[in-house]
């Protein structure tokens, strides 16, 4: 087990190498401790759904109401690769790979395994009615349906692994969202993942099994 993460864990950074073009970046750490990791952009992470343990999730699969964009739920296994989100800033920031992640910023998550990005809109999400998650768009095709702004809990001022999170969507207002309402057939025993605007227990989130990146040096 511990090599398989690792040999996933080499995977996942030097695929991140590749693809921010940037050599210089030395190394990235696999963590499955969360005593005070800092998640700077370019991290590739898990979040989990704090209440139900879920993490957060999609594939290329659409949903069959709403805006027929790629799904997103909850899935209860930890090994699933479809699981793994990477960091980024707004494209017209001047935050790059290996910069800390301040409370109140505004991110984009981009589904690994699919590229597309975490997005939600006015479309009623599958089952419960709320605000549909979706994933959407591409490496150059990304709007500001794609952004989220981070609300660290508590007194921090820099995401950490351990610390509980949640993320609201730029656009609409909502919170990310799960609860244990699951879906039957498609996504046969993940839950649904929406939009609320109210904060309750159930938007909270906590970064979890990830690759991340060491925080980039000033010169």
């Amino acid at each position: 087990m511990a090599m398989g993460f690792f040999s996933l864990a080499l995977f996942l950074f030097l695929t991140l190498v590749i693809d921010q073009g940037s050599p210089s970046s030395a190394s990235a750490s696999s963590s499955s401790s969360s005593q005070n990791v800092e998640i700077t952009y370019g991290t590739v992470l898990k979040l989990m759904h704090e209440k139900t343990k879920f993490r957060l999730h999609s594939h290329d699969v659409p949903y069959g109401s709403g805006s027929g964009q790629q799904s997103v739920t909850g899935f209860p296994n930890v090994d699933d690769s479809n699981s793994y989100w990477v960091v980024r800033p707004p494209p017209d920031t001047s935050a790059t790979q290996g910069d800390t992640i301040l409370n109140g910023a505004i991110i984009r998550l981009q589904h690994m395994r699919t590229r597309k990005w975490l997005h939600s809109h006015l479309y009623s999400s599958p089952i419960s009615g709320n605000l549909e998650v979706s994933c959407f768009g591409g490496e150059s095709e990304s709007d500001t349906g794609d952004y989220w702004r981070l609300i660290i809990e508590g007194s921090g001022k820099t995401w950490k692994q351990d610390q509980r999170i949640r993320l609201q969507h730029v656009d609409t207002g909502g919170y990310l969202h799960s609860h244990d309402k699951k879906y039957a057939r498609i996504a046969g025993g993940q839950q649904e993942v929406c939009g609320v605007r109210e904060k309750r227990a159930d938007n909270v989130w906590l970064a979890a099994e990830g690759v991340y990146l060491p925080i980039t040096e000033s010169k």
